[in-house]
């Protein structure tokens, strides 16, 4: 994971340096929200973000929106070690704290939307799991995200809540590669996000466990005080926390807070 934190890093330092800035607009006082914004956010956000990032492009011509999708754990280092940045959109307002208690976000950060957990099973359900219990079967090919990141923390809650010991087969960076172990076929079932199940247009089935009310993610997003296009940061957020924002979020499956 080292690695790929570098390499994240590296890029975003590419980003940064070879994008247009704002800064002369903001020291002029024009407010024009030019150039490109650096939007750190979480993998569960990949598609609703995207989505986001063209409306924003439509509102702003001149601007520009680029993101990094990865655990929420893995960006809050990114951000506390100094990698250059706009905006950070967390699945978990404890990661989102690593990064305010660097002092590294102007202003509070506030939460935006909800997730909640769902099982996953290929198409069919060919193992025919039924719920959280078939998690400890160990005849099945289970997939969980990593205990260090928001999906791991979610579904630590919701094995407790329900007196469940899993017994996974693999244990995956962030949501997106743990349900791709489902997309594939390498795995009987996955615990991941209801959004990232919607997302899969019919690959895969959500299964929905009333365990998941014990694990409901609050999602933070927050302007970052060193970044290098505030104005555009700021324009973001205001997008995300908009009710055309907010309706392109519960459209792909988050809930209001």
């Amino acid at each position: 994971m080292r690695g790929s934190a570098v390499v994240l890093c590296a890029h975003l330092l590419v980003l940064t340096s070879c994008s247009p800035s704002t800064s002369e607009s903001d020291r002029a006082g024009t407010g024009a929200v030019t150039g490109t914004v650096t939007v750190l956010a979480a993998a569960s956000l990949t598609e609703a973000f995207n989505t986001l990032g063209e409306m924003f492009e439509e509102q702003h011509p001149d601007a520009a929106a680029q993101f990094s999708f990865a655990a929420s754990s893995e960006l809050a280092t990114q951000i506390t070690e100094g990698a250059p940045a706009d905006v950070f959109a967390s699945a978990s307002p404890a990661t989102m704290q690593l990064v305010v208690d660097g002092d590294a976000t102007e202003g509070e950060p506030t939460v935006f939307v909800r997730n909640r957990l769902q099982i996953a099973v290929p198409a069919g359900n060919p193992a025919e799991v039924q719920g959280l219990a078939d998690f400890a079967d160990e005849a099945l090919k289970i997939a969980l995200c990593a205990p260090e990141v928001p999906c791991g923390v979610a579904a630590e809650a919701a094995f407790t809540a329900s007196d469940v010991e899993p017994r996974p087969d693999t244990l995956e960076a962030d949501v997106k590669a743990t349900l791709t172990k489902v997309t594939l076929g390498e795995v009987d079932a996955a615990l991941v996000y209801r959004t990232d199940v919607q997302a899969t247009v019919g690959d895969v089935e959500g299964i929905d466990f009333p365990e998941s009310a014990e694990a409901v993610n609050d999602y933070p997003i927050a302007a970052l005080s060193e970044a290098p296009n505030p104005t555009a940061a700021r324009a973001f957020v205001d997008l995300v926390l908009s009710a055309d924002g907010l309706a392109v979020l519960t459209d792909a499956g988050f809930e209001r807070p």
